[in-house]
This record gives C-alpha cells, sequence and structure tokens, in this order.
C-alpha cells in the first residue's frame, strides 16, 4: 500500500461555515504494514513537545502536547483533538522507528541579567526599606492606591515614599490644609479622569494658583477609572465597554461583562479580579505609567 499524501478536510466552523484544515497528520501516518517487526534496535529519543509519535499497542497517533516528569506520562493528542496518557519509555514509534521516550533535558537558563521590579526598575537587592520621607503621593481611592503598590510598591519603599488615598479629589484642598506642603514635604497627586474641563481639571487648576501650589504636581490620566488603566486584553476584552453617564461606572462595567454588581462587595472581588491580571508595567497604558512615574520623581527630589 503505498503513501497517502496529506489532504485538507471541509471542517464545520462558525455559524455553519466551511474551510479546509489542513490534517497535519496525513491520512495514512502508519502507510505500510507497521506490525510487522521493525529492523533496528529501539533508541531513546526525547518526549518533545510538538512531536508526533506512534504508541505501538493501541496505534494511538499523536502530538505530545505533554510531558509529566514527576508520573513519567506522556500525553498525546490525535488529529481530532483528542487526548491519552500513556508512560514514558519504550513501546514508541517516531518517523517510523521504535523509540523509548524519555523526558527532554531542560534547557539550561540563561545567564540572570540583573532582577527588575514590577515597575521595570534594576531591583536593589537586600535594601532595607528607608525611613518615610515627608513627601508623599495622594490617589483618589483604595483601588489607585492598591495599583500603585503592586507596580511600584518596591520602588517606592527604596525611596521612602508613602502613597495615601484620598476619598475623593473635593477632599484634595482640605487634605492640604492639614498637610501643610512645602520645600521638604512635597505632595504628588494622582488624579482620575483629568481631562480639559472636567470638574477635576477646575480643582486641580485652583490649587496650583494656590499658596500650596509650588509644592503640589497634580497630574492625571484620561480614564474615568483606573480600572480602564489596566489593558483590556489582559482579561480577554478588545476594549472597555462603553458606559452610559446615568450609569455608576463600575457596576455599568461589571453589569456589561456579567460580573456580579449587587453590592460594593462584588465591586471589590471585581476589582481584585482585575489587579489579579496585573503582572507588572507591560500591563498598564502607557497614559498612566509616565504619570506616576512623574510623580515619584517630583516628590524624591533632595
Amino acid at each position: 500500500m503505498g503513501h497517502t499524501p496529506r489532504v485538507a478536510a471541509p471542517v464545520e466552523g462558525p455559524a455553519g461555515l466551511r474551510s479546509l484544515v489542513v490534517d497535519r497528520y496525513g491520512t495514512d501516518v502508519l502507510a505500510g504494514d507497521w506490525r510487522k517487526p521493525k529492523r533496528g534496535r529501539a533508541v531513546e529519543a526525547p518526549a518533545e513537545l510538538g512531536a508526533v509519535v506512534e504508541e505501538v499497542e493501541t496505534g494511538w497517533v499523536g502530538e505530545i502536547v505533554r510531558v509529566d516528569r514527576d508520573l513519567g506520562t506522556v500525553t498525546l493528542e490525535d488529529r481530532r483533538t483528542k487526548r491519552r496518557v500513556f508512560p514514558l519509555g519504550p513501546g514508541f514509534l517516531l518517523e517510523g522507528k521504535p523509540v523509548i521516550l524519555r523526558p527532554a533535558v531542560p534547557a539550561k537558563a540563561a545567564p540572570a541579567g540583573p532582577r527588575r521590579t514590577a515597575s521595570g526598575s534594576i531591583a536593589v537587592e537586600k535594601a532595607p526599606a528607608r525611613v518615610a520621607r515627608q513627601s508623599r503621593i495622594f490617589v483618589e481611592g483604595r483601588h489607585d492606591a492598591e495599583l500603585v503598590e503592586k507596580v511600584w510598591g518596591d520602588d517606592l519603599r527604596i525611596e521612602g515614599v508613602v502613597v495615601e488615598y484620598l476619598g475623593g479629589v473635593d477632599d484634595l484642598a482640605d487634605h492640604l490644609v492639614d498637610f501643610q506642603p512645602g520645600p521638604q514635604r512635597r505632595v504628588g497627586v494622582l488624579v482620575d479622569h483629568l481631562v480639559q474641563g472636567s470638574k477635576e481639571s477646575r480643582i486641580a487648576n485652583a490649587i496650583m494658583r494656590g499658596p500650596h501650589g509650588a509644592h503640589v504636581r497634580i497630574v492625571g490620566h484620561p480614564f474615568i477609572d483606573v480600572w480602564q488603566a489596566v489593558k483590556p486584553d489582559r482579561l480577554g476584552l478588545k476594549e472597555w465597554p462603553r458606559i452610559p453617564r446615568n450609569i455608576e461606572w463600575k457596576k455599568g462595567i461589571c453589569q456589561q461583562l456579567g460580573w456580579p454588581h449587587r453590592n460594593q462587595a462584588d465591586i471589590a472581588r471585581a476589582w481584585q479580579h482585575i489587579l489579579s491580571k496585573v503582572g507588572s508595567y507591560a500591563d498598564l497604558e502607557p497614559a498612566l505609567l509616565g504619570r506616576v512615574e512623574e510623580l515619584i520623581d517630583f516628590v524624591t527630589v533632595e
């Protein structure tokens, strides 16, 4: 029996559309009578992901999709995406030749460079946290503070910068009166939705023209809420949903995404889910990154 060439088989796709999918295994991988004794002795071969092998006893042909060193097993996925698990060892054919599958030797790790913090800065190993400066960074809410801590926390501890959260930008003027900014007591403020003509921009402009303006830096991002500073694709979204003005934004987001949103506990759980998708600065929009770095520079000037 001759070898049958690989063909493209029609499959049903979304909405009943038919498309051609190349059969990576071919229709006759085992052309010839494979059950006849093979010439040559089995040799050891690494069980590498992506390799296509045959388990001789069952005739199962599939791609290696998983190797479990602890259990000593290999998982093969056939052309119909069905999977079976077999013990590593003898009893396999690779390119028609008998092999003894062994776990692949892990590649040696490349020489480690300097460790980076979540913000992308070079980590200072074993450095104690600095005594807190008198200068502060204010953010609008708890979620903002938690996000800043997760990404810039290591940097802030090295620099001795404390982040405090406000109830809202409406309270900023009162906080500054209590704090009394000065040359050694600088204040950086991160404001949500700081766009021209907004309430937030009017408050910021009034403060910067006031008696504390020389020692205060107010910056902001264009997002309605800091949730939007997380790149949407980290949550499997193409973009953040647009919420009508008459609906509370966070509840509207949860509703659009099918998340519980009945009370504050639901909103808190939604935020923790979003925050869990942030591992470093790479998961955040540049419009936030630059503003936070600007504030850290401002409050750490000696």
